[in-house]
């Protein structure tokens, strides 16, 4: 039987029946049949090409959301000099270091030059660009203040990401030290007890109880060490799948880390930053309240808040002040409400709201870095536990032995 052919992506350019040059993009076989197929189309081609090395699955690395914030900061300060889009893009390009970012930046280029929107551009790549992301930029341009606007979404994106990044810092920082702990007591058991094991067994006496508990540890271990392995990394892979496919365990998993001790504060006031800060920059962009609530909804993070979102829209929709809807909820801050209320009967929403993300971002900054300075004894109390009993356990026979023979 033979082989099926693949599609591959061609990069096509030519001249409509009006002379007009048009650019795109064709899946097919060959050139000859992109080239068959645009001619029936009323496209005369006068440059056909495979497409490079696909975006996001050849060389480079991945592309981030942090290297999307850098891409809108540095556009922002090109066009704000008075350099034009396209050439904006150039610039930009050439002073990537990440090759899968650099392809992404001249795709968006080739696009708006063929006579594309720059929303509609970045609308066709959304693993990258959001929905919020495109409805703004759409915003800046129908008004003509695409500079500014991409200004406000660069700062919107720094500020998110680095929100993320200490929150990651946060639940990371511990979670690595003690697995690196367990692997280290893992390693003692399996292969550095046993040797121990040899020579206590030529003392000829009764071992201390811990001792013998370590050792029944250990051979248990030697034993089943490859099923437990397996057992955790199957353990560990299916409740991924689970959390990336089951959207009601993603929900379960999100209303418990807002009651986790510690961590659901900082996760709680990461959330009502997101919502302020994403409310305050599509506000001031000039999106309806009610059209705005939509894009926040899903920049919260969080399905509580997702859904208390959804239903402030809803009150916002038939008349209800934000604020007095966002009370109902019972899920913001006091300081929050005032703000919001101070916001709506001075006509500064935008800004009190920004003024509040500012502040829960610092409180996220400090509850994090208090986090850190709390953990690192625990740490080390949880490393001492471990490793020390392990050792203390192997060198008391040795000390009784010392003992007897004095």
């Amino acid at each position: 039987m033979a082989k099926k052919q693949e599609k591959k992506k061609f990069i096509w350019e030519g001249k409509d029946r009006s002379g007009k040059v048009v650019k795109g993009e064709m899946s097919a076989l060959s050139t000859a049949l992109v080239k068959t197929q645009l001619r029936s189309q009323g496209v005369n081609p006068t440059k056909v090409v495979q497409e490079r090395t696909p975006l996001f699955g050849g060389k480079g690395k991945p592309i981030k959301p942090m290297d999307v914030a850098i891409f809108t900061r540095q556009l922002a300060t090109m066009m704000k000099a008075g350099v034009p889009l396209v050439q904006s893009f150039d610039i930009v390009a050439d002073g990537l270091q990440n090759a899968n970012m650099k392809d992404l930046v001249l795709k968006i280029k080739t696009e708006v030059e063929g006579g594309s929107s720059f929303a509609h551009a970045i609308s066709q790549h959304p693993l990258y660009f959001d929905e919020l992301f495109c409805n703004l930029v759409d915003s800046g341009e129908q008004s003509g203040a695409l500079e500014t606007m991409l200004d406000r979404i660069a700062t919107y994106k720094e500020k998110t990401e680095a929100l993320k990044s200490k929150i990651k810092k946060a639940m990371n920082y511990p979670i690595a030290v003690v697995s690196i702990a367990i692997i280290v007591t893992a390693v003692l058991l399996v292969k550095v007890v046993p040797q121990f094991e040899i020579v206590f067994g030529n003392f000829g006496a009764e071992l201390p109880a811990f001792t013998q508990m370590v050792i029944g540890m250990s051979e248990f271990m030697q034993e089943w060490w490859l099923i437990i392995l397996a057992g955790a990394g199957g353990t560990g892979f299916g409740l991924s799948q689970l959390f990336k496919r089951s959207k009601s365990a993603q929900d379960t998993l999100d209303r418990g880390l807002l009651k986790a001790p510690i961590v659901g504060n900082i996760l709680y006031e990461s959330a009502v930053a997101r919502y302020c800060r994403t409310l305050s920059t599509t506000f001031a962009a000039g999106v309806p309240l009610v059209e705005a609530l939509d894009s926040v909804a899903g920049a919260t993070g969080n399905v509580v808040f997702k859904n208390a979102v959804l239903g402030i829209k809803e009150d916002v929709s038939s008349g209800v002040q934000l604020n007095t809807s966002m009370k109902q909820t019972g899920l913001f801050p006091a300081m929050c409400l005032q703000m919001v209320a101070i916001g709506e009967e001075s006509g500064a929403l935008d800004e009190m709201l920004d003024k509040v993300a500012t502040h829960f971002e610092a409180e996220v900054d400090n509850a994090v870095d208090g986090l850190t300075s709390l953990m690192e004894p625990i740490i080390m109390v949880v490393l001492g536990v471990l490793v020390g009993g392990l050792i203390v356990a192997m060198y008391l026979p040795i000390f009784q032995l010392g003992k007897t023979v004095m």
